[in-house]
């Protein structure tokens, strides 16, 4: 589920984000709403329920690295639905690949009138780089102008080398997915005026057959003084 492709102005108004809001270094505890829905934090955050509760969420997305399984875990299953991608948080880890199925469930939570938040242990490099692919597609925007969106709201992010390349690597990714969604209503809309063309020509033919007069063959006439051979 994503907006209509926007204008550069709007755009622009939204990577600036909010201008009212004066960062301080306590809130990198806190979480921050990215887009209208989706929040983003860290996992102290997710550990309060009055917290949760106060902004609504009904849904949670917990990244975590394998090895923080016993304490980075879901802790309100009978409040909220969870997804759990464990994952390594290093520069090698693929999160393209993974990335598709945390999409999805953020789109159906939004598109239920649920709101999400993606959290990691830090909300400083894993996490953000996940809201930052959401973010592009969503908006169909660049690379830069969707990490600035996110910067611009949560200042303390910092997706490591290998995630930033991956952020790069997807902006051509969803594009390519986007033109290749397109392609097939063009070429059918292509093929339907081809057979009308096609329809309306023999149509012309047929009336033409219809119109054409008839012709009358003449009989040869035979020159009675013409010579033999």
């Amino acid at each position: 589920m994503n907006p209509p492709p926007l204008s550069q102005d709007r755009i622009k108004e939204i990577v600036q984000g909010p201008g009212d809001v004066e960062w301080r270094y306590e809130m990198r505890r806190e979480c921050q709403e990215i887009l209208p829905g989706l929040l983003l934090g860290p996992f102290v955050a997710s550990k309060s329920l009055q917290t949760l509760q106060d902004h609504r969420i009904t849904h949670i997305v917990c990244i975590r690295d394998a090895k923080e399984a016993f304490s980075v875990k879901p802790r309100f299953p009978e409040h909220f639905q969870y997804m759990v991608l464990d994952v390594e948080d290093n520069e090698e880890q693929n999160l393209i690949r993974l990335f598709p199925g945390a999409k999805n469930f953020i789109d159906n939570a939004i598109a239920s009138g649920g709101r999400v938040l993606v959290h990691c242990n830090g909300g400083i490099s894993l996490s953000p780089a996940f809201v930052v692919m959401f973010v592009m597609q969503y908006y169909q925007m660049s690379w830069e102008e969707a990490l600035h969106t996110v910067q611009n709201r949560r200042y303390c992010i910092s997706p490591n080398g290998g995630f930033l390349t991956q952020i790069k690597e997807y902006e051509a990714i969803y594009r390519a997915s986007n033109a290749v969604a397109a392609y097939p209503s063009v070429q059918r809309s292509v093929a339907r005026r081809k057979r009308t063309d096609e329809d309306d020509e023999d149509d012309d033919e047929r009336e033409d057959g219809r119109k054409r007069p008839l012709v009358k063959e003449e009989s040869m006439e035979v020159d009675p003084n013409a010579m033999e051979t």
